[in-house]
């Protein structure tokens, strides 16, 4: 088709206006847009409230390890008694990182959370050597992940401040 500009406003061989389509589709992202963001609030207060719900779960938690006294008592006599106290106290470490994960989302907080999970397991579990050695790999393998992301992040930051 003929296209011929006439001031601002575009119009073809038959004379229809393509302004009009263009508002029309400019209308139509907006509301993508506005969908986007109403979307995105949604979901931040969901993770709002599974973060507070983590919290007080993490909190009685703790008072019912600290109100346990006879509990402490056991821990002296018992090694069994101790490994229950330990994967308590772990797992509530685990529980920690994870609202930390929730309130702050980045890949370093979720490889943190990796590496007291794989130690939870070798500490706690009852697992073999071998188990034990995939378990100190698996970890030293996160370590350097998580200093290599730490490495390329801070090269972002750099640049950026270079481009300001």
């Amino acid at each position: 088709t003929l296209v011929t500009y006439i001031g601002i406003i575009e119009v073809d061989a038959v004379g229809r206006s393509k302004r009009k389509v263009r508002l029309q589709m400019a209308n139509c992202t907006d509301r993508i847009k506005k969908l986007k963001k109403f979307i995105m609030a949604g979901s931040e207060m969901l993770e709002f409230i599974v973060a507070v719900l983590t919290l007080v779960g993490i909190v009685l938690a703790i008072i019912g390890i600290v109100m346990d006294v006879g509990f402490f008592r056991q821990i002296l006599t018992d090694s069994a008694g101790f490994k229950h106290y330990l994967e308590q106290i772990l797992l509530l470490v685990i529980g920690i990182e994870f609202l930390v994960m929730l309130c702050r989302p980045n890949s370093e907080n979720v490889i943190e959370i990796l590496i007291f999970l794989v130690a939870r397991h070798m500490i706690v579990g009852d697992t073999t050597p071998f188990e034990d050695f995939v378990s100190v790999v698996s970890v030293v393998l996160l370590c350097i992940v998580r200093r290599y992301l730490r490495i390329s992040e801070e090269d972002r930051e750099k640049k950026k401040a270079a481009e300001s």
